[in-house]
């Protein structure tokens, strides 16, 4: 064969795999099982660029590592394929999504089977297709079908909670479910109607519907999540997000806050990952207390506080700008100043109302309530730091000991009342200490902390003003989306409630509509569909379906059980084939699905284990966050003043700039080598600011451009497509180099002048097996002589590194092991199969293609380099027995003698100055000195 030739290996190899299904795990083994996970993407137009694949390699030379250590590894992909963007390019062409999400779909395959992934592609799965979203919606139904029972702490179907209605009531049911469940006898609950007890079930059932307050995109015309939201805007197109009041799906996932927090203790994610759910989650331990109204006693403002204890400090009372009392508290004198306040607070998200704490703002309501504990008045205030959706909406303000009450405090020239003795200087910043005892406190004067807090929580059980609670940051999840492309959800409406349609009706799907925007009415796209209605068996009549369709989260809470068994039309998988892939061992994927996908799957995977489904309480046993590439941004300069109004642009290089005035543009990294610009590259690329201009270059003609370290993106002129890379150096290079890059968890910028080095790599591994030949021909050099024990040595050096490297997940320091034991082996002039073959095993997880080449070369049977085993690493072989003396002479090294370890430095000596090539260099001479440094050299003076 001649040189190696990556386009026509990779091409002919990948083409290979996807013919023999090489990596469609065994469905009956007796081995092991490895389940290796990538967060599977969404299908954009853009495609992949460099940094994507990043986590893909990774998992990609686990994958092939654990089948070389015997494991039958389940390593599929597929598509988060339903999503706003494709619903975007839908409204603005009229296509519709599907064939966008489709064409995407090819492309993104078309790229990762280039980079040579050892995906079962058999396995597939698309959010976005009927047979997939048929379980997605199912899942919902069940858990429509559900309640949590916080006496056995887990998921039961509605029909227990039902028959513990019917034989005793609420007495013993101690469930989550809405506050204003009522309390009734088995008596009364018998006597309901159907239609009255059917009510009252939906407000405890898991997912249910409620009016909660969301980030509603007017433009974009539906709700967003908050990481849809940055700074106020939304982060598909940059659009105003406004706080709003709207009827929503909701998901009860705060039945799971404890669980999803004990969770974390048992699976191996970062420490700072697990923090983030942590804080989201966000568990406190403190006690509710109701407010009564100045002017009507039997209303209440309730607040939840984890410091009961500094009640008596409290000199006013805060509510979210949405409080559902807002407008009822707001006098006349002050509704004017109110309602521009709120206004203005719809405007901005969650997150920057939590963010800001420099900023103090607020408006009087004019109103007032009672301090239980005191009957002195309290007035309100509305604030945007405070989220009607967290707690009660509600915050008791204790200036002298919360900072942000303080800044309030001091800007609206309120009370700072002194709690305890040990604060001090609250004149100057709040002091929120428990140390001391209590001053001006009434019931607790004189108390401890510890005491304090029981006496108060106890009065005010006494007295039904309060009680002890826990409570949770994060709120149930909004289930809804006011627009098309997503998974239509599976109920109808009946006199004004919400049913299920019949399972067998299965999967409900996506109607025809002419456009892909809301209604003239306000309602979402699927009112457009014409005829759309349900008829639900024995009733007259057809129904109105739910308009709303699923959030992007839906279909990605439990993919990674779809992928067991993909093409089942009877469940989501077999019991089977869930017992035996059981959970994801290694899941791989970015640090943004932090508080979303991740919170959310666990949820989904705890509720279907307590229904049965599933047999783990975690879906992902170890998960690990690539870092970011970053773009490596590039710049030509123009002088100022020229490349407008008729004046040709004059570009400086970069070494040529001498403090003139010049501005930095960014320049398309695509034809840029090494830093040095293909002029005539940019001059047809960029004919609006190059065609006619003058290039001042370095004296040798080279224009250097400028540096910088970004974002990777489209605007910035920095994206590399990896296709680019795979046509030049490839897939193995691009595989190796991104690995080799740094650290996998850490960002690191893409920097396409170091890749030489990898090709040059490759190429110096291959002549370890064919010989070129003055006539361009080649010659197989590999031979079946038996190995030194230096060739050995640095073998299983290697083997040892490469094994533990991946196991570690540390995978840039086993691409510089194989560089150094290519490197040590061509000195060697090792050509030996017996040396070679193991080398060809330990590459392959990391460059799959010339492996499998070589592989076969070597007289294996083609493409069962994966069924092959991982070389064992002998230690025996890195134990020295002897060591190769470098022998100076006079300073310069003139030859190396091997002598065992154990030798005296007196035998070396002689032997040294018996040596022919020394006796040479001596010329009959006797030396001054000879210094033997064991395991070091020997320097002989003349």
């Amino acid at each position: 064969m001649a040189d190696y030739n990556h386009r026509e290996t990779e091409q002919k190899w990948q083409q290979f795999w996807d013919d023999h299904h090489t990596y469609k795990p065994a469905e009956q083994t007796t081995k092991p099982k490895y389940y290796v996970l990538d967060m599977f993407p969404y299908p954009s137009g853009a495609g992949l660029h460099v940094g994507h694949p990043l986590g893909y390699i990774a998992s990609d030379i686990v994958s092939r590592y654990k089948r070389l250590k015997g494991f039958n590894v389940l390593h599929p992909m597929g598509f988060d394929s339903f999503g706003l963007p494709a619903e975007q390019y839908a409204i603005q062409t009229g296509q519709h999504p599907a064939i966008t999400t489709e064409e995407n779909r090819k492309r993104y395959i078309e790229q990762l089977k280039n980079i040579g992934f050892s995906y079962d592609w058999t396995r597939e799965v698309r959010t976005s297709d009927p047979s997939y979203y048929k379980w997605t919606q199912w899942i919902f139904m069940e858990l429509f079908r559900s309640w949590y029972n916080k006496d056995t702490d887990r998921a039961e179907p509605i029909e227990t909670l039902l028959h513990k209605f019917s034989t005793n009531g609420t007495t013993d049911v101690n469930a989550v479910c809405d506050e204003n469940a009522p309390t009734f006898t088995a008596a009364e609950w018998n006597a309901l109607s159907t239609r009255e007890s059917y009510e009252i079930t939906l407000k405890y059932r898991l997912t249910y519907l409620a009016d909660a307050v969301v980030n509603w995109c007017p433009a974009l015309g539906t709700v967003l999540a908050n990481d849809e939201v940055k700074d106020g805007v939304s982060e598909r197109g940059g659009y105003p997000v406004e706080q709003k009041l709207m009827r929503q799906w909701m998901m009860r996932i705060t039945a799971y806050a404890d669980r999803l927090l004990t969770g974390l203790d048992t699976v191996d994610w970062t420490e700072s990952l697990k923090e983030q759910q942590r804080n989201w989650i966000g568990k406190s331990v403190g006690a509710s207390v109701k407010f009564p109204l100045a002017t009507d006693s039997k209303q209440f403002i309730e607040v939840f506080t984890t410091r009961v204890d500094t009640i008596y400090g409290v000199s006013f009372m805060v509510l979210a700008p949405e409080h559902e009392l807002a407008a009822k508290l707001t006098t006349p004198e002050q509704r004017e100043a109110v309602e521009a306040y709120v206004s203005a607070a719809k405007l901005r998200s969650e997150r920057d109302r939590m963010s800001e704490t420099k900023v103090v703002s607020g408006v009087f309501t004019g109103s007032y309530c009672i301090n239980p504990f005191n009957n002195e008045q309290v007035p309100i205030f509305l604030a945007d730091y405070v989220l009607a959706g967290y707690g009660t909406g509600a915050v008791m303000a204790v200036p002298s000991g919360d900072q942000r009450d303080w800044n309030f405090a001091t800007h609206f020239n309120l009370p700072i009342i002194p709690i305890l003795d040990a604060q001090k200087d609250i004149d100057q910043q709040a002091d929120n200490t428990k140390e001391g005892h209590y001053i001006n406190s009434g019931i607790i004067d004189g108390m401890t902390y510890k005491e304090a807090t029981a006496t108060l929580i106890a009065w005010l059980e006494e007295r039904g003003l309060g009680k002890g609670k826990i409570n949770y940051r994060m709120r149930d999840a909004v289930f809804s989306r006011q627009r098309y492309w997503g998974e239509p959800v599976p109920v109808y409406f009946k006199d004004g409630l919400p049913y299920l349609i019949d399972e067998s009706d299965l999967p409900l799907e996506l109607p025809a509509i002419d456009k892909y925007l809301p209604t003239e009415t306000g309602e979402p796209p699927l009112g457009r569909a014409e005829a759309w209605k349900y008829k639900a068996d024995g009733h007259p009549g057809e129904y109105d379906y739910e308009l709303s369709t699923m959030p992007g989260w839906a279909g990605s809470s439990w993919y990674w059980y779809r992928y067991m068994d993909p093409n089942n039309d009877n469940e989501f998988a077999s019991k089977s084939a869930i017992n035996y892939w059981q959970n994801v061992d290694l899941y791989i994927g970015g640090t943004e699905h932090a508080t979303g996908h991740l919170l959310y799957s666990r949820f989904w995977n705890k509720f279907m284990k307590d229904r049965g489904y599933v047999p783990q309480e975690e879906p992902f046993k170890k998960l690990i966050n690539q870092g970011m590439i970053q773009g490596r941004s590039n710049f030509v300069y123009r002088v100022a003043g020229t490349g407008r109004e008729g004046v040709p642009a004059v570009f400086l290089s970069l070494n040529q700039i001498n403090g003139q005035d010049v501005t930095p543009l960014h320049v398309d990294v695509n034809i840029v080598e090494n830093d040095v610009l293909d002029i005539e590259a940019f001059r047809k690329l960029r004919p609006d600011l190059a065609e006619n201009a003058e290039f001042i270059t370095e004296p040798d003609g080279r224009y250097i451009v400028g540096v910088e370290v970004e974002k990777m993106s489209k605007s910035k002129f920095n994206v590399v497509n990896p296709d680019t890379i795979v046509e030049k150096y490839g897939a193995d290079v691009l595989r190796l180099y991104e690995m080799f890059l740094g650290p996998l968890e850490q960002a690191k910028p893409w920097n396409t002048n170091g890749i030489d080095g990898v090709y040059r790599f490759i190429r110096k591994f291959w002549r370890l097996f064919y010989k070129d030949n003055a006539d361009g021909s080649t010659n197989w050099i590999v031979t079946d002589e038996q190995p030194t024990p230096a060739e050995l040595k640095i073998l299983h050096k290697t083997i040892q590194k490469a094994g533990n490297d991946i196991e570690a997940f540390s995978f840039n320091t086993s691409v510089s092991s194989f560089m150094i034991c290519v490197n040590e082996l061509a000195t060697l002039n090792c050509h030996k199969r017996a040396i070679l073959q193991d080398l060809v095993l330990i590459l392959s997880p990391y460059a799959p293609h010339i492996t499998e080449e070589l592989w076969a070369a070597l007289g294996n049977e083609p493409g069962t380099i994966s069924k092959a085993e991982f070389p064992k690493f002998n230690p025996a072989y890195l134990v020295e027995d002897a060591f190769e003396y470098p022998i100076q002479i006079n300073g310069k090294v003139r030859t190396t003698i091997s002598f065992a370890i154990d030798r005296a430095p007196t035998e070396i000596e002689k032997e040294v100055l018996a040596d022919e090539i020394v006796q040479k260099w001596l010329e009959g001479k006797s030396p001054k000195k000879v210094v033997v440094v064991p395991k070091r050299i020997v320097n002989v003076v003349i």
